[in-house]
């Protein structure tokens, strides 16, 4: 194996090991939201974009990006929260095909319920994957990442 072997190996190494913690925090946060306030991670995203906006909403488009979703997987999922009741849609003024999303005060209460289950379910793993040698690397680096400065 050449040194540019020994490189890809080594980021393939380190993507398996991303990849890895991932599935260990995306599997137990399911668990936890859906046991708690029957949200999957996905919804959560979702209801947590939504609530970044700080009372403004969001293009599908946009929502689609902030979920990781496909326009008509993101849509599907709009569909389901709205018959939930959690978000609304609203059509755009100056564009008849845009389509906005904004939560409900309904959503809103069931993400202030849902974010510290969120926050304290991600702590709790990310903890215990620290202990694990081979996730160690990655979770030290995540607890590396600053945080963009705020304008203020």
């Amino acid at each position: 194996m050449g040194i540019a072997d020994d490189a890809v190996e080594v980021r393939a190494q380190g993507w398996r090991t991303l990849a890895a913690l991932h599935g260990l925090i995306e599997a137990e946060l399911e668990r936890s939201l859906a046991a708690s306030v029957d949200l999957s991670v996905v919804e959560y995203t979702v209801l947590d974009a939504l609530n970044r906006q700080d009372g403004w909403h969001m293009r599908m488009q946009q929502l689609a990006r902030a979920a990781a979703l496909s326009p008509s997987a993101t849509t599907r999922l709009v569909n389901r929260l709205e018959d939930r009741a959690l978000l609304t849609r609203i059509l755009c003024a100056d564009d008849r095909r845009g389509i906005y999303t904004e939560l409900t005060a309904a959503g809103r209460s069931l993400y202030e319920r849902a974010r510290p289950i969120h926050d304290e379910t991600l702590e709790r793993v990310l903890a215990e994957a620290g202990d694990q040698p081979e996730l160690a690397p990655v979770v030290e680096a995540l607890h590396g990442v600053a945080l963009p400065a705020t304008v203020g």
